[in-house]
């Protein structure tokens, strides 16, 4: 062999390299196919890897696994950056929510544990209405059916 013919060799990736990039591929596929109808809207995706994703949803078992190969297939030749920014933007939302709905249930949970969190609660947000927020967190305390869930609501509804 000569040199040349090894500088040619180096140029091609690996069969292992080859193998990653299609999982993650893959992988894509497979956050794609938990996406909502609504979300899914959003991401900028080409007809037929629409068509994939719709088809893989409705798959069970054996079917599904093969869609997501051919689902990687499809997205090698395409640019996966534009559809792992959208993706990125969804779990950067969720994790918003999340951490949004932490926020409220802390407030109920201390709402609940002591009554001078109701004047800081009421401080911090002057327009709510007192009266309504006092009966809630007395019918959590007395543990009454759906209470608790009734005084989350509420305060959702006020911070916003």
């Amino acid at each position: 062999m000569t040199d040349d013919s090894l500088e040619d060799f180096d140029d091609r990736p690996s069969k292992s390299e080859l193998k990653r990039e299609m999982h993650d591929l893959q992988a894509i596929a497979h956050q794609l196919v938990d996406l909502t109808p609504t979300q899914m809207a959003k991401v900028p995706m080409p007809e037929v890897l629409l068509v994939g994703v719709k088809d893989a949803q409705r798959f069970k078992k054996e079917a599904k696994r093969r869609q997501m190969q051919y689902l990687g297939k499809v997205m090698r030749r395409l640019d996966p950056e534009p559809i792992k920014a959208a993706l990125a933007e969804f779990d950067a939302a969720s994790a918003e929510s999340i951490n949004r709905m932490r926020g409220l249930e802390q407030w109920r949970e201390r709402l609940i544990a002591e009554d001078r969190v109701l004047t800081e609660f009421l401080d911090r947000y002057p327009h709510v209405d007192a009266q309504p927020l006092r009966q809630l967190v007395r019918n959590a305390r007395a543990n009454k059916s759906g209470a608790a869930r009734a005084l989350y609501r509420f305060i959702r509804d006020q911070i916003q």
